[in-house]
C-alpha cells in the first residue's frame, strides 16, 4: 500500500509542479532545514521513516532556527525547503515574510519541550546561578554598581564581581550565534528574566527594555560559537573556566563530560523542564509548507510519523534521545491539526 502511495505521489509531481508559480525541478526527497536543537529529533524520525517506508530518507540541514526560517520563507517551489525546524516559535515578522513570498499556508507543529542549560566541565566547580547573575555577567550594559537608575558598560570581569558567593574565576561563556533559536530563547527567557529584576528597566517601553536586556557583551566574555554544539563541549572539556550554552537534549548526550548549572536553585531535568519549574524551559516546533504537500512525496506521511504516539508520546522513541513530551491532551490536539494540515492565521504569533 505504501509503495502504491509513493508511486501515485511521484506520478502527481509533474502535474502539481506545473501549477506552481515558480519554475522548479522535480524532487522526490523531503528537504528539511532549521534548528540545531531540533535536528537530532528530526534525524531520528527521518531515519526511521526512510527505513520503514518506501519514501526516500528526508534530507536534513542544521541552519539554526533563524536561518531555517529565512530559507523556508523564501518562496514556493522545490528549490525551497519543505519543512523548517525551530527551537522557538515563528516570529510575526517571519510569518509576514513567508506571506510576502507566496508561502501562504503553513502548518505549525509543537513537538515538545526542551531547556537551555549553562554547563561546564565535570572537572570544574558546579555553578549555582540566578537569572540576575546571568544578566549581570553577560549583558553589554548593566545597572551602575554604584547605584542609581543608569546603565554602564559591563565592568564585571570575574563571577565573584557579580556576586561574592560565586567563584573567583573569569566570566567566559561560549554560546550560539544570532541565527540560532537557542540564542533567541536564551536572551528572551534567561537574560530578560534577570534584567526584569530591575523595576526601572522593566518599566521602560518594550522596545527599549528589550534592547537593554537582549544585548550581549562584546568584550570577549561571551564567545560566539557556530551552530555545532560539539565545538562548545570540546572547549568545556579543555577549559574548566568556560561555561557553555546549549539545549538540555545535548546535555543528555554529553553527561559523561559536562554538568549543568542550577538556575534559581533548580536543576534541569525532564521533570522540572516539563513542568516549567526550570526557569529556562522552551517549546520546540516544526513548520510545514502546505503548498509542497502532494508535490514532494511523503511530506504528509513524515508529519504523521513525527506526531505519532510511538514517536513523541510519553514512551515514544524520541524520549530516548532527550525529548520532553507535551502533555497528552496537547499532543492529541497538535496531532489532529498536523494530520489535517491546518494552516496558521498569524493571529497566534
Amino acid at each position: 500500500m505504501i509503495k502504491l502511495k509513493a508511486a501515485v505521489a511521484s506520478v502527481a509531481v509533474a502535474g502539481a509542479m506545473a501549477a506552481m508559480s515558480t519554475p522548479t525541478l522535480a524532487r522526490d526527497t523531503i528537504n528539511i532545514v532549521g534548528s540545531s536543537t531540533v535536528y537530532p529529533f528530526a534525524t531520528v524520525v527521518a531515519e526511521r521513516f526512510g527505513r520503514n517506508t518506501d519514501f526516500p530518507t528526508p534530507k536534513l540541514e542544521s541552519t539554526g532556527s533563524g536561518g531555517g526560517m529565512k530559507l523556508f520563507c523564501s518562496g514556493v517551489g522545490t528549490q525551497h525547503p519543505d519543512i523548517t525546524n525551530a527551537s522557538r516559535r515563528m516570529k510575526k515578522s517571519e510569518f509576514e515574510l513567508c506571506q510576502s513570498n507566496g508561502v501562504e499556508k503553513i502548518t505549525e507543529v509543537r513537538i515538545g519541550s526542551d531547556g537551555i542549560v549553562l554547563a561546564n566541565s565535570k572537572d570544574a566547580e558546579k555553578m549555582d546561578l540566578s537569572l540576575e547573575h546571568i544578566f549581570l555577567a553577560l549583558a553589554k550594559d548593566v545597572p551602575d554598581p554604584e547605584g542609581g537608575e543608569k546603565l554602564v558598560a559591563n565592568p564585571y570581569k570575574n563571577w565573584s564581581d557579580v556576586d561574592s558567593s560565586l567563584p573567583d574565576k573569569p566570566i567566559t561563556v561560549m554560546g550560539p550565534p544570532p541565527t540560532s533559536g537557542t540564542r533567541d530563547a536564551f536572551v528572551e527567557i534567561a537574560m530578560e528574566g534577570g534584567c526584569k529584576q530591575y523595576d526601572w528597566i522593566k518599566s521602560k517601553d518594550k522596545k527599549e527594555m528589550r534592547s537593554i536586556c537582549h544585548n550581549l557583551r562584546e568584550d570577549g566574555a561571551f564567545i560566539e560559537a557556530g551552530e555545532n554544539d560539539n565545538l562548545i563541549v570540546q572547549r568545556l572539556v579543555r577549559d574548566n573556566d568556560t561555561l557553555g550554552i546549549f539545549g538540555y537534549s545535548f546535555l543528555e548526550e554529553n553527561r559523561s563530560k559536562v554538568q549543568p548549572s542550577t538556575i534559581n536553585g533548580v536543576e534541569p531535568t525532564q521533570e522540572t523542564i516539563g513542568s516549567d519549574e526550570y526557569p529556562v524551559a522552551r517549546s520546540m516546533f516544526f513548520y510545514v509548507k502546505n503548498a509542497h504537500v502532494g508535490v514532494v512525496p511523503g511530506i504528509k506521511e513524515y508529519v504523521e510519523e513525527f506526531t505519532s504516539e510511538g514517536a513523541w508520546g510519553d514512551n515514544g522513541y524520541l524520549v530516548d534521545v532527550g525529548l520532553i513530551p507535551n502533555p497528552r491532551d496537547v499532543r492529541m490536539k497538535a496531532a489532529k491539526k498536523a494530520k489535517q494540515l491546518e494552516p496558521m492565521t498569524g493571529d497566534e504569533l
